[in-house]
């Protein structure tokens, strides 16, 4: 593993440990949902940290309230 591959984990790491703060904090009713998301970010940055940190971002943005799944007219 090269220097700059250590940053890049250590800062997805970092993004990890917010991301499970912010998913503590969450109350009960979207808990469960948020902490199996967040699982399966954490078991893909084992194997893929590139796709887990672009999966990390989405999960935030929706933590924030920024990303919701685009809808067309007809399923309004």
């Amino acid at each position: 593993m090269a220097a700059d591959d250590r940053l890049e984990d250590d800062e997805l790491a970092r993004r990890l440990r917010e991301a499970h703060r912010r998913v503590r904090l969450l109350p009960a009713a979207d808990k469960e949902r948020a902490a199996r998301r967040y699982l399966t970010i954490c078991d893909l940055a084992k194997r893929d940290p590139e796709r887990a940190a672009t999966r990390l971002d989405a999960f935030l943005a929706s933590l924030d309230g920024a990303l919701d799944t685009p809808r067309n007219e007809e399923t309004r």
